[in-house]
């Protein structure tokens, strides 16, 4: 291999590397926001259940 080659294979490598560690705090970033969404979700859906429990409550008053 000549030097140039492996000047261009040691870039090639560098910015894979780089690429990486981009992808890696990207996916760090998309999970938590997962999993805020999830949370989000769980409330809205115990929302609902409080709502219909309620709304029950109130159809069998009356």
């Amino acid at each position: 291999m000549k030097n140039t080659d492996l000047q261009a294979l040691a870039q090639a490598v560098e910015q894979l590397i780089q690429r990486n560690a981009e992808l890696k705090a990207q996916n760090t970033s998309l999970r938590e926001e997962r999993r805020q969404l999830v949370e989000k979700n769980q409330i809205a859906q115990q929302k609902v259940v409080a709502m219909i429990s309620q709304l029950r409550a109130l159809e069998q008053d009356s």
